[in-house]
């Protein structure tokens, strides 16, 4: 379940650029990413061997991808919207949840894209032919999905559609989830929309799983379960109903 208080404050300062200083796995993340840029120049390589290729995943088992592939970049544009992203969502996300919350909901949705490309990829036609032996790199699913949780903890917080008009998280998140599933069905412009709407899926359902908490659920029948028989076998009868914790 997710914190409902912060459990990381930053220092006070009476001027802030943005969301204000930089989070500690947001600070982490930002640094990997930039290390693996500076790498795939030097190692050309390095892009082939870590970027997402379904082929190479079922072909070759290639089992480490679906990780790795968020780590890479194909420009400096792309890297730098990227990260510009994961700052600006994922430091307030970070503050609310606390480090270890916001790094594993990262790679969830990250992780979460990348399997919905594969399962894109089997598909029969032409969409699943081409996504087959495509390559993609790049963290935009995992900050399609931070983009999610930010619309559902501040729906009314402004975000300016191609930097010029304000509109609401939870209309801004809407209207790129609606160019994502309609893009993703032809995958045109070399942009990897199946990914990007993979990690709005991806984040939406680990956060609704969160406030269900199935497992929690489940546990806690079974112990009532076990205390109901206890209860039987020695003749011991509750007083009352006290209070539910689980």
């Amino acid at each position: 379940m997710p914190p409902t208080r912060p459990t990381y404050r930053p220092s006070s300062s009476s001027f802030s650029v943005g969301p204000g200083a930089i989070t500690p796995a947001v600070r982490a993340l930002i640094a990997a990413n930039v290390i693996f840029f500076l790498l795939s120049y030097l190692v050309p390589d390095l892009t082939l061997r870590l970027g997402l290729r379904p082929a190479d995943v079922f072909g070759r088992f290639a089992v480490w991808q679906p990780v790795t592939y968020m780590f890479l970049h194909g420009g400096l544009s792309h890297i730098l919207f990227n990260m510009l992203g994961l700052w600006m969502f994922g430091v307030e996300l970070e503050r609310l949840w606390g480090t270890a919350y916001f790094a594993r909901y990262y790679a969830v949705c990250g992780i979460g894209a990348a399997l919905t490309t594969l399962l894109a990829a089997l598909l029969p036609g032409a969409i699943g032919d081409a996504l087959y032996v495509s390559l993609t790199i790049g963290a935009s699913g995992a900050v399609y999905g931070l983009l999610l949780a930010y619309a559902l903890y501040y729906p009314d917080r402004p975000i300016y559609f191609w930097m010029l008009f304000p509109i609401p998280a939870k209309y801004f998140v809407l209207i790129i989830g609606g160019i994502s599933l309609f893009l993703s069905m032809s995958e045109v412009g070399g942009v990897a929309h199946t990914t990007h709407l993979g990690g709005i899926v991806a984040g939406y359902l680990y956060l609704k799983g969160a406030r269900m908490r199935p497992l929690a659920e489940i546990t806690y029948r079974y112990q009532r379960w076990k205390i109901d028989r206890h209860r039987r076998k020695f003749d011991v009868y509750p007083g009352g109903r006290g209070p539910r914790v689980h």
